[in-house]
């Protein structure tokens, strides 16, 4: 195992490792790692014998260089990876073309710890590369191809680290880390090393370049950000145009081995001690390999895996090396016995933890979301595993419920799924996710699952029998087992509604009719409007009208055409008060269709609903009074009575009525009112003058309608009358306010009049406009005449009609004033002329 896991959290790893194997297997096995180059194309690998390797990406073999007997130090490569540049621990440095003989060899007499070529070595312009041992040296291509070498720094210890990016060289020394700016040629920043206990050979310093202007440090555990920027004009004076910003500086709890950008985080290689729980001795422990988010004065820890290299324990911090290739987010963690590869997860892997961990929801989600892109996985699988998962756990709902989405119009799979349920007991749970259009299974699963709700869930089996549509199955099967099991209980009403949806199903209707009635059940409307089963029912209206007379009228009254309303009537006469609701309605919906009955229903309404009586009677045009008037007589229904006594032209019965039976002064004054018959209101003062009650209610009242002196002068002497003063200040105020009124209206009336006046006034004032267009109305010629030179005569009335003098009738009044003939003739008023003209 490459990747150990530091605890049994549930958080998943940002990255996935494998070992560099094929031809690295081989090397490492006679040989150890001592540095290595990544390119985009290649890996170029130095060991501790002296020798390179450049190998694909697969770890294979692709060349060897036999460089020098001892260990190489730094291999380096430029952007196009065609020039190489290797140091070694005998002082040796070579710089050279992979394609080509381009080749330069030199040896110091001190260790070289590492070499740089220049980024872009490949153009003419750029032969340059520097080695750092004492001193840091820039070597650069000159004249007839010579090298000429140059001290960029020395003094300060063994140069330990180098990074070139563009016009940038970093490094470091024993006392910190140095940048160069190549263009000017000047040093920019001395960043100084924070623990300076730590021997620079044994924990060495980390660079990395995230970009062509921002540097990162790890060394001990300290990290660093840094951002080269410009300076602005006025701050130069003697300083170098460029300076340094530390953004970023956190401690670590390891020592840093190697450090790498991802995005905007940074991958750090630690390397880590640990106290043995045996020996209590300190020794070495796997190497680290964390993601942290950088923070100004700290950081946070994204992910850390615990990697298990060969050789771990006795390997030093010097020991390894983090390198990445920037365009494919590739990671190599290079020890003297292992190469590891860490990459960044991509759905399939995080599928693939999901499934570890049982996230089966999850997982299928992933994996929908990139069906496009996953390459390892199939949705379909992973659903099977998920439903699969759910019946181990007992979760047989929700694994049916998730059939429908996983096995989507899989017949063979949703067949296999079922009998699957079948075997551990469940088919109650799948039932109802079975596909009922498209797929549709064989009849045989939906029979089976039918026969199981049967023998042990009537309500259930019903309900599936009211949702499955009913060719789904074999109708007949299903019907035969309800009769067979209703033998062992006849009066189940459930099965008994069951098999009368079977039937209907099967377009026996008149089975199906037979059970709804006898269950009295709400679907018998349904079903016989749905399959036009009036013929059957015409004998039926009773029990119909028991079940529910609302909706048996309702229906009946809406099919009149399939039963009449005599049959309907005549099915009803043993039953007049259904008779009554059936005609009560009929009469809603139209006075005239049951004209004939409407005298039965003066006797159906008395005897059951009599609210609706007077209604009735006042709506109807056909009942006959006579009959009514007696029926209410001698049912003594009054206010029915005073309505027919009125209707019939007895209003003064009527009004008698009123007064004796209901002693109701206030309807009686109501009725002379609706009557306004002067007879009426004086049978009204006759009969109250005695009765103070009545007398105050009249005075409240009639004042509008009749005199009131005739009332008052009739009042005996020293009778007394409730609230006389009230009653006669009332009729004073009616009196006063008649007055206003009829006030009021004659000064509108006579503000109207002269401002229509003052209107026609104004309009008989304005001109008339004459031309060739106008026409005289009797003759029909233009008004005006053709030749101008030539005298005319015409006259222009209000109205504004036109005709020549000539032309207009001689009057016979002795008025000078003239009328037009046309207005006169249609008795709009006849106007008067408003214009001569003379010429």
């Amino acid at each position: 195992m490459v990747l150990d896991y530091e605890d049994e959290s549930e958080e998943e790893p940002k990255l996935k490792y494998e070992r560099l194997s094929n031809g690295v297997t081989e090397i490492l096995q006679k040989d150890a790692a001592s540095c290595m180059t990544v390119h985009e194309k290649f890996l170029a690998l130095g060991t501790h014998y002296g020798k390179v390797y450049l190998l694909d990406v697969q770890g294979n073999i692709t060349q060897k260089f036999d460089v020098s007997p001892v260990k190489i130090n730094q291999i380096s490569l430029d952007e196009s990876g065609e020039h190489m540049g290797v140091c070694s621990e005998d002082g040796k440095v070579q710089v050279f073309g992979l394609y080509s003989a381009e080749e330069f060899h030199e040896t110091f007499d001190c260790p070289i710890k590492i070499v740089a070529v220049h980024p872009h070595f490949v153009r003419s312009h750029f032969k340059q590369f520097v080695t750092g041992g004492k001193k840091l040296l820039l070597y650069e291509r000159g004249w007839m191809n010579r090298w000429k070498p140059s001290v960029l720094h020395e003094g300060e210890g063994n140069i330990r680290n180098v990074k070139w990016r563009g016009h940038l060289i970093a490094w470091a020394n024993n006392m910190g880390v140095k940048i160069l700016d190549m263009i000017s040629k000047q040093r920019i920043t001395n960043v100084p090393r924070d623990d300076i206990s730590l021997r620079p050979d044994m924990y060495p310093c980390s660079l990395c370049w995230k970009d062509n202007l921002t540097l990162i440090i790890g060394w001990g555990n300290s990290v660093k950000i840094c951002s080269v920027k410009e300076r602005h004009a006025s701050e130069m004076r003697d300083l170098p145009n460029r300076y340094v910003e530390i953004v970023f500086q956190f401690d670590t709890e390891f020592y840093i081995s190697g450090l790498a950008p991802l995005c905007d985080q940074l991958v750090i290689l630690s390397y880590v001690k640990e106290i043995s729980e045996k020996t209590e001795v300190e020794c070495c422990a796997r190497p680290r390999l964390d993601i942290v988010q950088p923070l100004p004065e700290s950081c946070e820890e994204i992910s850390s895996d615990a990697l298990t290299v060969r050789g771990f324990q006795e390997n030093e911090c010097r020991d390894y090396h983090l390198e990445y290739s920037e365009g494919e987010s590739l990671f190599y963690i290079i020890s003297p016995r292992d190469v590891v590869v860490a990459k960044e997860r991509d759905q399939d892997d995080h599928i693939d933890w999901l499934l570890e961990k049982k996230k089966y929801e999850e997982a299928l989600m992933a994996a929908e979301i990139s069906q496009k892109t996953i390459k390892k996985h199939k949705i379909l699988d992973i659903g099977l595993a998920y439903i699969n998962h759910l019946v181990e756990k007992g979760e047989y709902d929700l694994a049916a419920r998730k059939c429908q989405k996983i096995l989507g119009k899989n017949t063979e799979l949703w067949e296999f799924e079922v009998y699957k349920f079948k075997e551990i007991g469940q088919l109650k749970a799948i039932s109802r996710y079975l596909p009922r259009r498209d797929p549709v299974l064989k009849p045989l699963i939906y029979e089976m699952v039918l026969h199981e709700f049967l023998e042990s869930d009537y309500e259930g089996f019903a309900t599936l029998i009211k949702e499955w549509p009913g060719d789904l199955y074999n109708n007949t099967i299903i019907v035969q087992a309800v009769v067979d099991h209703l033998k062992k209980d006849p009066q189940n009403r459930t099965l008994l509604r069951t098999l009368a949806e079977l039937y209907t199903y099967d377009q026996r209707y008149g089975r199906a009719l037979e059970i709804y009635l006898t269950l009295r059940h709400k679907d018998v409307f349904q079903l016989i409007h749905k399959h036009n089963l009036f013929s059957s029912i015409r004998d039926k209206i009773v029990l119909l009208m028991d079940f529910d007379s609302e909706k048996a009228v309702d229906m009946l009254l809406d099919n009149e055409d399939k039963i009449s309303i005599d049959r309907v009537v005549e099915e009803l006469e043993n039953r007049p008060e259904l008779q009554h609701v059936y005609l009560h309605k009929l009469f809603k919906r139209d006075h005239h269709k049951g004209q004939r009955y409407h005298e039965k229903q003066i006797s159906l309404y008395a005897e059951y609903d009599r609210p609706n009586l007077l209604p009735f009677l006042r709506d109807s045009t056909h009942c006959p009074l006579e009959k009514a008037l007696e029926i209410c007589q001698q049912r003594n229904f009054v206010e029915e009575t005073v309505y027919l006594l009125s209707r019939m032209g007895n209003s003064r019965s009527a009004l008698k009525m009123i007064m004796e039976e209901l002693h109701d002064v206030d309807k009686a004054i109501e009725f002379a009112k609706e009557q306004d018959d002067g007879e009426l209101w004086e049978d009204l003062i006759l009969y109250s003058i005695d009765k103070p009650p009545f007398i105050t209610g009249l005075l409240n009242n009639i004042g509008t309608h009749v005199d009131p002196i005739l009332l008052i002068h009739r009042i005996k002497e020293g009778m007394e009358i409730p609230n006389l003063r009230d009653s006669l200040v009332k009729i004073l105020q009616d009196y006063n306010l008649q007055i206003l009124l009829r006030e009021g209206c004659k000064k509108i009336l006579v503000a109207d009049s002269l401002s229509l006046l003052k209107k026609m006034h104004r309009t008989q004032m304005k001109g008339v406009l004459v031309d060739e267009e106008n026409i005289c109305e009797s003759c029909l010629s233009p008004i005006l005449p053709s030749d101008a030179s030539k005298s005319f005569s015409v006259v222009v009335f209000h109205c504004r009609h036109m005709f020549h003098r000539e032309c207009l009738p001689v009057s016979n009044t002795v008025s000078s004033v003239q009328f037009c003939n046309i207005c006169s003739a249609k008795h709009r008023g006849p106007g008067s002329a408003v214009l001569e003209m003379k010429k």
